[in-house]
């Protein structure tokens, strides 16, 4: 059994850069990624961040719909919890009917940004209708999958209402997050290149594979370069740290001076701020590859999401195409002499 490969992109903003010209480079990469072969093409959700410029997949998916052909894209993924269940589904369906079989929706639980982002975009909501996340992906669920056999008089839709519903995936890390996936038969992503924890996967991608006859999906961390040693200079400027706060919050930042203005922000003290070894496969070619094969065999992961976290756009474009060479190579038949 083979694998397939998609990307998850972030629009990072490198050094010297603007946002133009990270959303550019975004576009181009979508454009190569499907001549390249990738399966997928999916965009984060970040927000107050000079760092990246993806703060609306929604708006990012529709430009890039247009501009390919054959390539799915989707959101890697909507952070459900600042919005209306219903103007997700709204946007999603519109998006599926400009683009039929082409078009994912990946739902998120984090908040994609600190506690005065998070704040800002909820003004005015009221936390206690919402509902838990588990609800509201339930909401999102019916507004999706509501027909026009079922209008009348007083039903909502959430319009248009296209032949072919975008795909749901629900991306997490926990147990919770795989057994809500199974019971509203969504896929589910195990992010793996935010937890990298190997007994956590396990568990995770196990009692997934016991609960729903859907494919298993991981997303990854991955650095390509033409040497060992230029991988592993790329790889050391990754920096992952742990939050945990006296409020029971725990999240991942990408500094140690975000996870102290998380917890100014949160208003809450600080437990514990550490920085975590990053999960993420460097290498050569060849060294990623093999990796991703081994994950593969062990455990039954039928499509990786790459997430390459360099900054700097001439690295960030070669390492994908390096690893989609070697893919294509090492998956193309060979002839066998007659």
């Amino acid at each position: 059994m083979s694998y397939r490969l998609s990307l998850l992109d972030k629009s990072p903003i490198a050094e010297h850069e603007t946002a133009q010209d990270a959303l550019n480079r975004t576009l181009q990469l979508a454009q190569r990624a499907e001549k390249w072969g990738y399966h997928r093409f999916w965009i984060a959700e970040h927000h107050n961040t000079a760092q990246l410029a993806s703060p609306s997949p929604e708006l990012v998916i529709a430009w890039i719909l247009g501009q390919t052909q054959r390539i799915r894209v989707g959101s890697g993924g909507v952070m459900l919890q600042h919005y209306s269940p219903y103007k997700v589904a709204e946007n999603f369906n519109l998006l599926a009917t400009l683009a039929p079989g082409r078009v994912d929706l990946g739902v998120g639980k984090a908040p994609g940004g600190l506690p005065l982002s998070t704040r800002a975009l909820q003004q005015g909501v009221h936390s206690e209708e919402k509902g838990s996340f588990a609800d509201q992906l339930a909401q999102l669920d019916n507004w999706l999958s509501l027909a026009k056999e079922e209008s009348g008089e007083d039903t909502v839709l959430a319009t248009p209402l296209p032949a072919q519903r975008a795909a749901g995936f629900l991306l997490g890390a926990s147990l919770e997050s795989a057994e809500l996936a199974a019971r509203l038969d969504w896929n589910f992503v195990f992010a793996a290149h935010l937890n990298g924890d190997k007994t956590l996967l396990r568990d995770v991608v196990t009692q997934w594979q016991q609960h729903s006859q859907r494919d298993t999906f991981v997303a990854v961390q991955v650095i390509v370069a033409a040497t060992q040693a230029q991988a592993d200079a790329l790889a050391q400027q990754v920096e992952v740290w742990g939050v945990e706060l006296a409020n029971g919050q725990r999240v991942s930042v990408a500094s140690e001076a975000q996870g102290h203005a998380f917890a100014r922000q949160a208003g809450s003290p600080v437990v514990r701020i550490a920085r975590r070894e990053p999960s993420l496969i460097a290498g050569t070619p060849q060294t990623v590859l093999a990796g991703l094969d081994t994950l593969h065999q062990h455990y039954g992961i039928h499509e990786f999401i790459i997430d390459t976290p360099i900054a700097e756009g001439t690295a960030r474009i070669r390492s994908l195409q390096l690893l989609a060479e070697a893919f294509a190579e090492a998956h193309t038949p060979q002839e066998v002499a007659g």
